[in-house]
């Protein structure tokens, strides 16, 4: 019990950031802004005094982040700052365009929003809104691994992803070794069946065998041109939209926010380019 209260108070503690953490951070984001800083440079943006950016600088050069040419008569990133974005591949993307229109939805709905994406053939929830909603059937999804065939932010990517993706998704769902009274080639026509309908239909639902059976799932893809880059959904309970009402109350507006999404992600991208 006297642990659980310790731990509890340790978890309220609001700890103060590292200082030289922080202004090494500083100084690499404003190295990053120019091809070429010099000290000066870098104090008069950081307000940091000039014999702390040269210890700085000194670490960076000594840890390759950093290269120091008389020629350029100043300091500049090398290739190794992309080491620091290395586990970065695309989702966050999906989280920053899709955070205004998941959160918009809860607003219109109430109902709790999602955005996914797949990863190692799981949908992973990678932004929810269930904060923000009074009414949600779920307590926590960010980073639940929600299966591709069963759960309708997987299914909304499987119908609606390129072929060959399609291919080795369903590959990996390795129903040639499922057992049960089913025959395993009958369970793969199954899906492939489902996912003609939802491809079809523009929208995936959750498997309503899959729990908790009381509350639906409706989700939708999100494109990057001709690729999906993830799925969108929104999450109720079943007694509150009976049969064919929550199709017809969400699913444009889920298509809409999806568009807007893509539109968003899209204007971001060709900024990069240009850039």
């Amino acid at each position: 019990m006297q642990d659980s209260i310790i731990l509890k108070e340790l978890i309220l503690v609001s700890f103060s950031p590292v200082r030289s953490a922080a202004r090494t951070l500083e100084v690499l984001e404003e190295l990053n802004k120019n091809r070429v800083s010099t000290v000066r440079d870098l104090h008069l943006k950081t307000r940091i005094p000039k014999p702390t950016i040269v210890r700085i600088l000194q670490t960076l050069l000594q840890t390759g982040y950093v290269s120091n040419d008389p020629r350029q008569a100043g300091y500049q990133v090398t290739s190794k700052v992309n080491s620091l974005s290395a586990g970065f591949h695309g989702d966050p993307m999906i989280v920053e365009v899709g955070r205004p229109q998941a959160i918009a939805l809860t607003k219109k709905f109430t109902w709790p929003s999602s955005i996914a994406i797949v990863e190692n053939a799981k949908a992973v929830v990678r932004y929810s809104t269930i904060p923000d909603s009074p009414i949600s059937p779920f307590h926590a999804t960010v980073n639940m691994r929600l299966t591709l065939d069963q759960h309708a932010l997987g299914l909304a990517y499987l119908a609606f992803c390129p072929n060959r993706e399609q291919e080795i998704l369903i590959k990996t769902l390795d129903y040639s070794c499922a057992t049960g009274s089913k025959l395993p080639n009958e369970r793969e026509l199954i899906l492939r069946a489902l996912l003609k309908k939802v491809f079809r239909q523009g929208f995936s639902e959750r498997n309503p065998e899959m729990e908790p059976k009381s509350s639906n799932t409706i989700a939708v893809p999100i494109y990057s041109g001709n690729r999906v880059m993830g799925t969108i959904g929104l999450t109720y309970f079943r007694s509150a939209h009976k049969g064919k009402e929550a199709i017809q109350k969400f699913v444009k507006t889920l298509q809409r926010a999806s568009k807007n999404i893509s539109d968003s992600a899209s204007k971001l991208l060709k900024f990069d380019d240009f850039d």
